[in-house]
């Protein structure tokens, strides 16, 4: 049985930064990173959905782990996702973060065009070779990857002994449930969507990450403790204070993760950019949502941290 308490907790997804040209900020990828560390998470999964990836260069990935890695020194597990539509870009990537020694990589199944499971064994096994002393976990979205990780991929991918564990963001909490009965101790199942934190967690996630974890990680800390103690009635009333903070950021006419960012510039005065096209950036009448919704997050700190 090997050894992945260090997986086990609340890992944020990191978030792309960016200056003022629309270029990867170091200063700001430095600069989340310390954040993260202040706040006390587990870790930190970077260049996956939230880090905006799929628009991303392969070299803008590199410039991002880079930067974490200067900063995280053995502070925060990193996870780090390489996958891309090309197998050839995504080994480049696997042995550039294993070069700078993260705790595992990740990838999503290649989108687009509908690949039968043996290759997308195979583009998963070919990834995880290039990177040989590093763990390896599945991310399951199939909600935006187009393809599901079904319980015969999951057993095949099991044979590969670096496969540790899947990121599971489909919205079946069942989902967690038959993963974890299917690897058993020796693979961790991450909760993926935000939503539903509790949820996985009871039902079998020992970790969790997540796209709006790092704009109040301080909540889903304290969710996380309350759970793993057994009180759940106080653990569902931040679940459900949390969902309205991002059920409100997902009513702007911008992307969320820009109504993140400006957010974290209110209440933390981290600087990380806009998004990157064609994700849309804020507009004018979203001012007002981020004041809300950065409200709401002071509001639950007060009633539930204090």
């Amino acid at each position: 049985m090997r050894n992945l308490d260090k997986y086990k907790g609340v890992i944020p997804a990191f978030y792309a930064c960016y200056d003022h040209k629309g270029d990867i900020n170091p200063e700001g990828v430095q600069a989340l990173t310390e954040y993260f560390i202040r706040k006390g998470v587990k870790g930190v999964y970077v260049n996956g959905s939230s880090g905006e990836c799929i628009y991303q260069s392969v070299e803008d990935r590199k410039i991002v782990l880079e930067n974490v890695m200067k900063v995280a020194k053995g502070k925060l597990t990193v996870i780090a996702h390489v996958a891309c539509n090309s197998t050839r870009d995504s080994v480049e990537l696997a042995r550039h973060a294993e070069s700078l020694g993260v705790d595992a990589i990740a990838a999503i199944p290649p989108i687009y065009f509908r690949l039968p499971e043996y290759a997308i064994a195979q583009y998963w096994n070919d990834i995880s070779a290039a990177a040989p002393n590093t763990d390896f976990v599945i991310y399951n979205i199939p909600q935006l990857a187009g393809v599901a990780l079904t319980m015969n991929l999951f057993a095949e991918m099991r044979k590969n002994p670096r496969v540790i564990g899947v990121k599971n963001s489909s919205m079946p909490v069942q989902d967690i449930q038959m993963f974890k009965q299917a690897g058993g101790a020796d693979y961790i199942i991450f909760n993926g969507p935000d939503e539903q934190f509790i949820s996985g967690r009871v039902i079998g996630a020992e970790g969790a990450i997540g796209g709006t974890y790092g704009v109040m990680p301080d909540l889903f800390l304290k969710m996380d403790e309350l759970v793993k103690a057994g009180r759940m009635e106080e653990a569902c009333e931040i679940q459900y204070a949390v969902n309205e903070v991002i059920y409100k950021m997902c009513s702007a006419r911008g992307n969320m993760y820009g109504v993140i960012k400006a957010i974290l510039k209110r209440n933390e005065g981290l600087d990380l950019g806009s998004v990157r096209e064609p994700l849309f950036p804020l507009v004018e009448s979203d001012a007002a949502i981020v004041e809300e919704a950065a409200k709401m997050i002071e509001a639950a700190r007060a009633k539930y941290l204090a």
